[in-house]
């Protein structure tokens, strides 16, 4: 790789690149076709509507689920996971320690306890050794998330559900088109749950999608999610209570154009991979995260490596990362373990659960190692991603 400038931008000297990498969302014609069919409909909402419908159908096939129910987010997506596998107050769930928030926030909202579980350090992926040893008798639950895209080993999870006698709910939110063996995720376990925020790689805004092949969590989730009503009963026949989180019409118009642009589009982030893969791997202390052997098909809505470099005099992993923006390159730092989050912390106690074990990969992660690119650099032209390898050489070759 040929650097222009050695003097990195931070300390005064020439950035490697001066304009936006990538672009995230894409949309074209079909999405606001589909936008003004629904508008003109008069018909905004999922009850009187048809994109919804048309598009729990289309999801569900093509994460070959039986079922699918859309919802506001996938936050409230897992709490209404939750509920419908007969999860409540004083339930333990295990979930990873290296996630976002809501993996555990949405059991604490409905009075279930997160016990946390280590990550294997190589791929940032729950430990199916650290999760079983997880497991107390008060536990109904295992929440194996797919970081960045990037499926658990379902074969694991799934033994040990069936050895322990629990539930598994799939935080799919990052995972859209991801399967495991050849299995697409979301339905292997009891449900799985989907995100469909901005940043994420199936995308109307905001919302959020349910899958599952057990027709009785099926009808659950379509009552929780929709004031604790049932099919085919009365405006106001409640019999359960349920909230409302009803995806709009407009949001389904989105995505069912997303949809059609997805396979593509997965195969761009996949070859980006790649790409950055074999040219990270050339950087001395830079380590690309391992995808395990498992993984037929990754969605690549982030990307993650390790930076090792400090251990032989480079910068630490936030200065590092404060020099690479500098270079025109945006990077995250990856998640602060939710373990130690205090806000987690104080309601688990207040709920009367045992104080969070130590979690020694996820944190070391968060504190040492862990950076990552976004949807848009994943989306970006080769010569874009030639840009962002040089800004990460010419970073890591720096000695302060």
């Amino acid at each position: 790789m040929t650097m222009t400038s050695s003097r990195l931008a931070i300390h005064g000297g020439e950035p490697v690149r001066t304009t936006p990498i990538g672009q995230w969302p894409e949309f074209g014609r079909e999405e606001e076709e589909l936008l003004l069919a629904a508008l003109r409909s008069g018909k905004w909402g999922s009850l009187d509507g048809t994109y919804v419908d048309e598009f729990e159908r289309a999801f569900a096939e093509f994460q070959a689920a039986k079922f699918a129910v859309t919802t506001v987010n996938a936050t409230m997506g897992l709490a209404v996971a939750y509920k419908a596998i007969g999860l409540g107050p004083g339930d333990e769930v295990v979930v990873p320690a290296y996630t976002f928030i809501a993996t555990a926030s949405a059991a604490l909202m409905i009075g279930a306890i997160p016990v946390f579980a280590d990550v294997d350090p190589e791929t940032l992926l729950i430990s199916p050794e650290s999760m079983d040893a997880a497991i107390t008798p008060r536990t109904k639950a295992l929440v194996p998330v797919h970081h960045g895209g990037s499926p658990v080993d379902m074969d694991a999870v799934m033994a040990v559900a069936r050895r322990r006698g629990l539930r598994v709910v799939e935080d799919a939110a990052q995972a859209h088109g991801a399967a495991w063996r050849g299995r697409p995720v979301g339905a292997i376990g009891d449900v799985g749950v989907f995100s469909h925020q901005s940043s994420k790689m199936l995308t109307a805004g905001e919302g959020g999608t349910m899958v599952t092949n057990d027709p009785e969590i099926d009808e659950l989730l379509w009552s929780y999610r929709n004031v604790g009503r049932r099919r085919g009963g009365e405006w106001y026949e409640h019999v359960r209570l349920g909230w409302n989180l009803r995806m709009t019409e407009f949001q389904a118009a989105v995505l069912l154009a997303q949809l059609q642009r997805f396979p593509e589009q997965q195969a761009r982030r996949t070859a980006a991979a790649g790409y950055l893969t074999e040219r990270l791997r050339e950087i001395p202390g830079v380590v690309p995260l391992e995808v395990p052997s498992g993984v037929t098909a990754h969605s690549w809505y982030t990307y993650h490596w390790r930076w090792l470099g400090a251990r032989q005099g480079g910068l630490d992993k936030f200065a590092f990362a404060d020099a690479l923006r500098a270079e025109g390159v945006p990077v995250l730092h990856g998640y602060v373990p939710i373990n130690r989050n205090e806000a987690v912390r104080a309601e688990i106690k207040r709920l009367g659960g045992a104080e969070p074990a130590a979690c020694p990969a996820a944190e070391k992660a968060d504190a040492e190692e862990i950076l990552a690119f976004s949807s848009p650099i994943l989306m970006a032209a080769e010569t874009d991603l030639d840009d962002v390898l040089r800004a990460v050489e010419k970073v890591a070759r720096y000695r302060p």
